[in-house]
C-alpha cells in the first residue's frame, strides 16, 4: 500500500503538521491522524435542494462504516443545485459544482470520497469532480420518492404536473382541481419518481460502476438505503487501501454499459449531455454517434413514466436495475468493473424479474429499439436528439410548416393567442435556448402546446429547439441542437412559414430551404437581442467558455483531468 496522500499535512513534527493536526482534534484520537485513510463525504443535503435534503441522515450512516473500517470521516457540504428551486436553471451550475467540488477534494487532506448526490445536476456534477480529481470514489444516490395519489390515481411527479397544467390550459380539468393535487405530489423524501434525469443518473452511476451494486434506486426512505450507506462507507476504505481510482473504473466499457442501460430504461435525454461531460474529464473517446450506434440493438424494457405507466418504486420492487441489465447482459461490456474492483455482470447472476409488467422479459420488450436518436442534416450539422419511446410513432416521419419564437420570453407572450397561425401539423421552434444563448441550456425544449390545439384534442405536435427537455416530460421533441443558434447555428436562420422535414428513421432533421440561401440569411435580429449577455461572474465565464451540447456542454478549461496533486504546498 502507498502513503495516504493525507500524510502529506499530517505526518511530521513541523509547524504545519502542528497546525493541522491541532485544528482538526476537536474530539478526534491520536490515532485519527496515525494513517488511517481521512475520507470526506461530499454532501449535497440542503434545504434548498428538497430532494436532497435527508442526505446528512444517509451520511451519518457512511460515517459509521468508514469508522468500522478503520477510516476517518469528514463531511463536506458542497454546492447544491435544486432543480425546482434555482433560477434561470441548475445546468448554469452544474460545471460550477463540479469545479468548486473538484478543487476542494483536491487542497484539503483527502483520501478517498463518498459522493451523496440525487436532484438531476448533483450526481453528474460529482462525477465529474471525482473524474477530474481521480481520487478513490463512490456515489450513494439519494433514492427517489414514495408514490404519492391524488384522486386514487398515482401521481409522477413532473410527468403529471406536465400533463395536470395541459389540462388545464384545455379546459378539462379546473384550477381548483390541479391546486388539490399539489399537495399529493411529493410524499415523501426522495427525487422525482418518474424516470427523469435524477432516477436516471442514480441508475447509470450504478451501470457506470460507481455504486455498490444494488444501491441505486432504493427508494429514499427505505431504511435499506441507509445500510447500503454504512456498506459504501466501508467499502471506500477498501478502495484508498487498493487504490482503486475513477480512471480505472470509468472505461470506455463503463460508457458502454451505462449507454445499453439508458435505453433499456428509457431514461432520460439529458443523461446525454452529463455522460459526455464525464466521459470528457476522463478523456474517454465518447461522442453523440456513440449512443445511437450502442443502443441500437437495446431493447426498451422498463415500462416507467413518462414513457409508460410505473413509478420508480414499482422499478425498485419488481428487480430493480439489476433485473433489466440481467436481459441484456449480452451486450454489456464483460469486463467493465465497478467501485467493488469486479465486473459489473458479475453482479446480475441472482437478479429476477418479480413484475413482468413493470420490467418486461427481453422476448416481451415494449419496444424492439429504444435508444436515444440522434438526427443529422442541414438544421443540425453537429447533431440533434430525439427520444422514440417518448415520442408519438405517427410524428417520428413529418412534414410541416415552421413557427418560430425567438426567445422563451417570445414563446410565453404568442402561444395562447387565438389568431396564433398555427394547426396540428405545424413544428414548433424555439431558439436562443441553448448552453451559451439562454444561458445554461433550460429545460424548455417540451414547449406547452397552443391553447387552441389543446382544446380540438391535440396533444402532441414536432418541436425543435436547441435547449433541454425535463427528463419527467414527454412528447415529439428534438432537441439539443447543435451548433445552437447563439453560436451561429443554422436554426438562428430559419423563418415562420419554412418546411422542417422530421425523419427518425433515418436520423434526419432538415428545413427544406437551398443551402446557399440558408447560408445567405442574417441572423434574427429579434433572437440576437433576446440572448444571454452577461457582464461579471459565473455568467460571464460561463458564456465566454462553454461548449457545445453535442460534447457534453463543459466549460473548454475544465475538460480533462488535473488529478490529486495540489499544486504548491503550504509554507
Amino acid at each position: 500500500m502507498s502513503p495516504l496522500r493525507s500524510t502529506a499535512w499530517y505526518a511530521g513534527e513541523d509547524r504545519n503538521a502542528y497546525i493541522h493536526r491541532a485544528w482538526m482534534r476537536r474530539g478526534l484520537p491520536d490515532s485519527a491522524f496515525e494513517g488511517r485513510p481521512q475520507i470526506v463525504i461530499a454532501n449535497t443535503a440542503s434545504d434548498l435542494t428538497p430532494c436532497n435534503s435527508h442526505l446528512d441522515e444517509v451520511a451519518e450512516h457512511v460515517k459509521r462504516g468508514v469508522w468500522e473500517a478503520g477510516g476517518v470521516p469528514h463531511n463536506l457540504p458542497v454546492v447544491s443545485l435544486g432543480e425546482t428551486q434555482v433560477r434561470p436553471t441548475a445546468m448554469l451550475w452544474r460545471n460550477m459544482a463540479a469545479m468548486a467540488t473538484e478543487e476542494m477534494l483536491r487542497a484539503n487532506p483527502v483520501d478517498g470520497v463518498v459522493l451523496l448526490g440525487g436532484c438531476d445536476k448533483t450526481i453528474p456534477a460529482l462525477l465529474m469532480a471525482a473524474a477530474s480529481v481521480d481520487l478513490p470514489a463512490v456515489v450513494v444516490p439519494g433514492g427517489p420518492m414514495l408514490t404519492g395519489t391524488f384522486r386514487g390515481a398515482p401521481l409522477g411527479c413532473g410527468t403529471d404536473v406536465w400533463r395536470l397544467s395541459e389540462e388545464v390550459r384545455a379546459g378539462t380539468l379546473s384550477e381548483r382541481a390541479f391546486m388539490e393535487s399539489e399537495s399529493s405530489m411529493i410524499r415523501s423524501r426522495g427525487h422525482c419518481n418518474t424516470m427523469g434525469t435524477a432516477s436516471t443518473m442514480a441508475l447509470l452511476a450504478e451501470a457506470l460502476g460507481a455504486t455498490v451494486p444494488g444501491t441505486a434506486g432504493i427508494p429514499a426512505p427505505d431504511s435499506r438505503l441507509l445500510a447500503r450507506a454504512h456498506d459504501t462507507g466501508k467499502l471506500i476504505v477498501d478502495m484508498v487501501a487498493q487504490d482503486r481510482r475513477p480512471s480505472q473504473i470509468f472505461t470506455t466499457g463503463s460508457f458502454h454499459n451505462a449507454i445499453v442501460a439508458l435505453a433499456a430504461i428509457g431514461g432520460s435525454t439529458n443523461a446525454v449531455v452529463h455522460l459526455l461531460a464525464i466521459a470528457g474529464r476522463l478523456g474517454v473517446p465518447l461522442t453523440l454517434d456513440d449512443f445511437d450506434r450502442i443502443a441500437a440493438e437495446v431493447p426498451l424494457l422498463v415500462d416507467l413514466q413518462p414513457a409508460g405507466r410505473y413509478l420508480m418504486e414499482d422499478l425498485y420492487r419488481a428487480g430493480g436495475l439489476a433485473a433489466v441489465l440481467r436481459e441484456v447482459a449480452d451486450l454489456l461490456d464483460p469486463d467493465a468493473v465497478t467501485v467493488t474492483g469486479k465486473p459489473l455482470v458479475g453482479t446480475l447472476g441472482e437478479a429476477q424479474i418479480w413484475d413482468h409488467e413493470v420490467i418486461r422479459a427481453r422476448d416481451k420488450a415494449l419496444r424492439p429499439s429504444a435508444g436515444i436518436a440522434v438526427l443529422y442534416g442541414n438544421l443540425a450539422p453537429k447533431g440533434a436528439i430525439i427520444k422514440p419511446a417518448a415520442a408519438s410513432p405517427h410524428l417520428l416521419r413529418h412534414r410541416g410548416r415552421a413557427l418560430v419564437f425567438d426567445s422563451i420570453e417570445d414563446f410565453h407572450a404568442r402561444i395562447d393567442a387565438p389568431d396564433l397561425d398555427v394547426d396540428a401539423d405545424t413544428v414548433l421552434v424555439l431558439r436562443g435556448c441553448g448552453p451559451r444563448g439562454y444561458p445554461g441550456m433550460p429545460e424548455v425544449s417540451n414547449m406547452p402546446l397552443p391553447a387552441k390545439l389543446l382544446a380540438q384534442g391535440v396533444r402532441d405536435m414536432v418541436r425543435v429547439c436547441d435547449g433541454r427537455m425535463s427528463g419527467t416530460a414527454y412528447g415529439t421533441v428534438v432537441l439539443h441542437v447543435a451548433p445552437e443558434a447563439a453560436a451561429g447555428g443554422p436554426l438562428d436562420r430559419v423563418r415562420t412559414g419554412d418546411w422542417i422535414t422530421l425523419d427518425v428513421e433515418g436520423r434526419r432533421i432538415d428545413v427544406d430551404v437551398p443551402q446557399d440561401e440558408l447560408d445567405a440569411r442574417p441572423p434574427s435580429p429579434a433572437m440576437r437581442a433576446a440572448l444571454a449577455a452577461p457582464r461579471r461572474g459565473w455568467e460571464r465565464l460561463y458564456v465566454d467558455t462553454v461548449m457545445g451540447a453535442d460534447t457534453g456542454a463543459d466549460q473548454d478549461f475544465l475538460v480533462g483531468a488535473s488529478g490529486d496533486k495540489v499544486p504548491r504546498e503550504s509554507h
